[in-house]
């Protein structure tokens, strides 16, 4: 994880999304257990609070939950939970900006799908 100490987001919400994109990726599955905040504040060199935070950001969402004893665990059903919010903020993100702009444009429906097609084919 890279921890931007200098950047305007938050170092918990980072830590947040570190954690949530090792979701997505499979590196922690469903009902895995997480590292500690105790681990991450020790190997990221910051606060035990400031990880405590960014995980209860996870707890408060309900992707991850807390075995009394053992940890912080993922919970069933976080992966697609996550890829739910994600798809509805690239919706709000990037999918109205791009109609928006492309009504300013007169840029038609077939030819936004040409232009997708046309950058998927260059990859």
């Amino acid at each position: 994880m890279y921890l931007d100490l200098d950047g305007d987001k938050p170092i918990y919400v980072q830590m947040a999304e570190w954690i949530e994109e090792n979701i997505l990726s499979g590196t922690f599955p469903e009902e895995s257990q997480i590292p500690s905040t105790t681990d991450i504040s020790a190997q990221y060199k910051i606060n035990p609070a400031t990880a405590l935070k960014g995980v209860n950001i996870l707890v408060d969402k309900g992707i991850i939950y807390k075995k009394r004893g053992l940890g912080m665990f993922v919970c069933k059903g976080a992966e697609d939970k996550l890829r739910s919010e994600r798809k509805q903020e690239f919706f709000e993100k990037f999918v109205k900006t791009l109609l928006s702009e492309a009504e300013k444009l007169h840029i038609t429906k077939s030819e936004i799908v040409d232009m997708i097609e046309k950058g998927s084919d260059d990859k």
